[in-house]
């Protein structure tokens, strides 16, 4: 009896260490996802840094362009995607630093997404 019992519960942690380990194939998946956008053009003019990539699949927007002077950003603009959303964040995130829009932005989701429009603008913030 001791030895079915053992073996029952070693059953029981295989499948556990299995799901969990599928649980993080499918969170990875899922992140690899979410950071697929890509910076099309990074390029500094005159102090200000001109950054325009294009975000996940996973939102709405097809564009971001970015200016940034002395870490502080000057302007951002989403081409398509929810129009007031979009000129909002643009607007409250106007003489912010990189690094306070990163940190008010990351990880905003959207629906079932995983990501969205502010959350993109985080990540390519981060990456710059």
């Amino acid at each position: 009896m001791k030895k079915i019992i053992i073996a029952f519960f070693a059953a029981l942690v295989a499948v556990a260490a299995s799901a969990q380990e599928q649980q993080q194939v499918q969170n990875q998946v899922m992140e690899e996802t979410v950071n697929d956008y890509k910076i099309v053009s990074d390029e500094v003019v005159d102090g200000v840094r001109y950054v325009t990539a294009t975000p996940s699949a996973k939102v709405c927007s097809k564009q971001i362009d970015i200016e940034i002077k002395d870490g502080i950003i000057q302007k951002v603009v989403y081409t398509r995607g929810c129009e007031g959303n979009a000129k909002g964040i643009g607007a409250l995130i106007k003489d912010m630093s990189v690094e306070e829009a990163i940190k008010r932005l990351d990880g905003i989701t959207c629906g079932k997404r995983g990501t969205s429009c502010p959350d993109q603008l985080a990540r390519i913030l981060k990456a710059l």
